[in-house]
């Protein structure tokens, strides 16, 4: 796997590389701001995932979601996992936007659980999502919209788990419950957000994404 990191803390910069490293990837491109990602990204457009910190040179702000966006137009074979030190749900959203594959959106204190780390990382560059369970659980807290008020308790902890990118075997073990149960709630959550019929895949991450979208704005960390 090739690897592109773009974080402006030299020593969580060096310390992913070399974890990285460690487990067989190639960093292609380590760098500090958005433009030398880009510039890093034009010359290395068949790398596998840019690993890309939200807030970075040179106002701090939004650069990184910025970033984000325009990897997943400009290089759509690329996945993008983004690295933040807050809950920021509007980011998750946005990200998500015109589908759910080869995005992840992490904690940075996530980083110190190396096999957790490298589940997540393996997880987005195969083409999966992977939103923060941190993040998921400060949401689903935060949501007021009527139509997802209409979910159970239940239903709302199976939507949780999609969101955190688990397929239905995963749900089922995080919930202990079987597949057959998790079909069952995934269909009535489908029936109650009123998300059509499109394909199953769409109607999934349309269903994701109205629950990230739950929340109110935040400042980006």
């Amino acid at each position: 796997m090739r690897v592109i990191i773009a974080e402006d803390s030299v020593l969580l910069r060096s310390g992913m590389a070399k974890l990285l490293e460690d487990e067989g990837m190639e960093i292609v491109a380590a760098v500090g701001d958005a433009d030398e990602l880009t510039a890093a990204l034009d010359k290395h457009g068949d790398v596998d995932l840019c690993l890309v910190d939200i807030r970075m040179p040179p106002t701090y702000s939004e650069e990184g979601m910025h970033a984000a966006i325009d990897i997943r137009r400009d290089y759509p074979g690329v996945a993008v996992l983004l690295l933040s030190q807050h809950v920021v749900g509007r980011y998750a959203a946005e990200l998500l936007g015109g589908g759910a594959t080869r995005v992840g959106y992490l904690l940075k204190d996530r980083v110190a659980d190396i096999d957790e780390f490298m589940v997540t990382v393996r997880r987005v560059a195969d083409g999966g999502t992977a939103i923060d369970p941190e993040v998921v659980a400060q949401l689903l807290s935060r949501t007021d919209h009527s139509a997802l008020d209409l979910l159970s308790p239940r239903e709302g902890e199976v939507l949780a788990a999609m969101a955190e990118g688990l397929n239905n075997a995963g749900i089922a073990a995080r919930l202990v419950i079987t597949e057959r149960a998790v079909e069952k709630h995934i269909r009535a959550i489908f029936t109650k957000l009123d998300l059509g019929h499109d394909d199953h895949d769409h109607r999934r991450v349309r269903a994701v994404l109205r629950y990230l979208r739950g929340c109110g704005d935040d400042t980006a960390s």
